[in-house]
């Protein structure tokens, strides 16, 4: 009984720690935006904060999974939480655009570290009967973000400005770190001492372990890579949505807010119907299946002419997202050696942002030298081709499976 108690308290934990963190990102990112349009009255300006996501996952991803799976991850998720805290304490001070980019890059790049480090540590402190539920658990969690922040990013611009929106974030971030500090120390024995831990040969060894065991387990990197096609040509295709709804579709600022509003209750009621579900489900059939809708979702949205279609659309494939990450998390897990994880989950996430900066590129010079719409369509359907290559080695799975249990 008291072990049960423990391990709903850890999982609160996290669930909490995750909350604070998602809605102080969804209002760092609106106020940032905000600010950076304030400052240069450029929307070129506000695209460069897109790109340097990407960019510092480049920059910092080929060496991050060295550092990870040789540190202790508590530690390092507490000190990357509480240096980005101080780095985003600073950026309202600031009025040069350079310098705003610059502090925006570090905290990035801390994220970007974030990131696998807490799959790392999540992996590690769940077990494998319980990693679908919680993942079910954290997908609400962050649809929950997906509606909560921005509604709460503009009630402080009401009361505030987007500086102060920025520092409560700051703040939020802090606290999260501090979180940490109540959950388990899984690996009291590993110290965080960075000093001496990184060299190039380490890292062109970690390199090396990682191509050796995406060669010995060709099926689970298929699927990776059959889902992150379909996450970058959504991300292309995400970067294009606001012209495509008021240029194409000639929506008015209002009507734009409410289909943002669609989507995010289409979010909500998919996440709170994927709890109930995912247990009694696999993870690949979840992947294979929300993957398949999200897809028909943007090329709905695509093929759309008026607000109802368009509405339709977003609503659909924002539904979906929730069993598609809670089956590709749970895969995750269960199919990457939790000793290695750090360094394969930073590279796979290295190719991913190459991807990404290709495709978004792509995508936005296909709408500028054709059209918006064109663009939006054919991003929809590789997508859509990418989904259905997804489904198909899913199925094959199964039925193999199923064929071996007959036997």
């Amino acid at each position: 009984m008291k072990r049960l108690s423990t391990i709903r308290k850890n999982d609160l934990l996290l669930l909490t720690t995750m909350g604070v963190s998602n809605i102080g990102g969804w209002v760092y990112h609106i106020a940032l935006n905000l600010i950076i349009l304030n400052q240069t009255g450029s929307a070129l300006a506000v695209t460069g904060l897109y790109l340097l996501k990407p960019f510092a996952t480049l920059f910092t991803n080929p060496w991050a999974g060295s550092l990870i799976d040789r540190v202790n991850k508590r530690w390092l998720m507490i000190g990357v939480n509480v240096t980005q805290a101080l780095v985003m304490l600073i950026l309202p001070l600031l009025s040069s655009l350079w310098m705003i980019y610059a502090l925006v890059f570090l905290i990035n790049m801390g994220s970007s570290i974030f990131h696998p480090t807490s799959m790392t540590y999540m992996t590690k402190l769940l077990p494998k009967e319980r990693r679908i539920h919680f993942n079910s658990l954290r997908s609400l969690v962050d649809s929950g973000a997906f509606v909560i922040g921005p509604a709460i990013a503009g009630v402080l611009f009401i009361i505030g400005t987007p500086t102060n929106a920025i520092y409560l974030n700051a703040v939020a971030l802090f606290l999260a770190g501090m979180l940490f500090l109540l959950l388990p120390d899984i690996e009291a024995e590993t110290r965080m001492n960075i000093s001496g831990v990184i060299s190039f040969q380490m890292i062109k060894e970690d390199w090396r372990v990682v191509y050796m065991f995406s060669r010995s387990a060709i099926f689970v990197i298929l699927i990776y890579f059959l889902v992150s096609a379909v996450g970058v040509m959504s991300w292309g295709v995400d970067s294009l949505e606001a012209s495509f709804a008021t240029e194409v579709l000639h929506l008015t600022n209002t009507e734009y807010g409410f289909l943002v509003s669609i989507a995010g209750i289409g979010v909500l009621l998919g996440a709170i119907l994927n709890t109930v579900i995912a247990e009694k489900r696999d993870p690949l059939s979840l992947i294979g299946g929300g993957a398949i809708v999200l897809s028909i979702g943007y090329l709905i949205f695509a093929l759309s002419s008026s607000f109802q279609l368009a509405a339709i659309g977003c609503f659909v494939l924002s539904f979906s997202l929730s069993f598609m990450n809670t089956g590709f998390y749970t895969f995750y897990q269960n199919n990457i050696p939790v000793d290695v994880m750090g360094r394969i989950g930073s590279l796979f996430s290295w190719l991913e942002a190459v991807f990404v900066i290709v495709v978004m590129l792509g995508c936005g010079i296909a709408a500028e030298l054709i059209s918006i719409r064109f663009s939006v369509i054919v991003g929809s359907s590789v997508m859509l081709t990418f989904a259905l290559l997804l489904l198909g080695v899913v199925l094959n799975t199964r039925s193999v499976k199923v064929h071996r249990m007959a036997k």
